[in-house]
């Protein structure tokens, strides 16, 4: 582990290859689990503004699902997350011709209808961001699913924090992950 401004990050995230392999897993992130995506408070009243133009992208499950729960879900310990139908696929997931799941949420952005790609906890997988009261954990979440894409990413030699550029630097700015990517360079893969 080592500290970059108020954020504590695994070296797992440097030392790691993935590269999304949807052909071989089919989007199974989405699809597998027994939790929805974790939601930051913002995004929860994001999610609510969104919901009426992402609505026509989704399925009929998906739409009775948000109904039925709300455009986002509270878990126990107050955490936020999307809602789920019947436990398992996540409320916003929709399918394409070849079944690979995909995210109604980025589908509407894709088309013009939002200005909002999708929560950030989803645009950072396979990163995982635990918030403490003074820092921040940045953890690399290894999960049997994304096999494939650790293959690939490794026969492509893209480390874990290369695949998720964009969504470090839209959680934590540019500054922050050229900070990174100094670290990285002094790490022997």
């Amino acid at each position: 582990m080592f500290q970059l401004g108020k954020t504590i990050v695994s070296e797992a995230i440097i030392e790691n290859d993935f590269v999304c392999n949807l052909s071989a897993c089919k989007g199974a992130c989405c699809v597998d689990g027994d939790a929805g995506a974790p939601l930051t408070k913002e995004e929860t009243q994001i999610l609510e503004d969104v919901y009426p133009k992402v609505k026509p992208f989704l399925r009929q499950v998906g739409i009775d699902a948000i109904e039925a729960q709300g455009t986002f879900t509270t878990t126990e310990s107050g955490e936020f997350e999307t809602p789920l139908i019947d436990g398992a696929d996540c409320a916003y997931v929709i399918f394409d011709e070849k079944n690979t799941a995909l995210c109604a949420l980025e589908e509407a952005n894709n088309k013009g209808e939002t200005n909002w790609k999708k929560p950030v906890s989803c645009h950072l997988y396979p990163v995982r961001i635990k918030e403490y009261s003074e820092f921040s954990a940045v953890n690399y979440e290894k999960w049997s699913i994304c096999d494939d894409a650790c293959s690939l990413g490794k026969e492509l030699q893209v480390p874990v924090y290369k695949f998720v550029k964009d969504a470090l630097i839209r959680k934590y700015g540019e500054s922050w992950y050229a900070d990174l990517e100094k670290v990285a360079a002094t790490f022997n893969r």
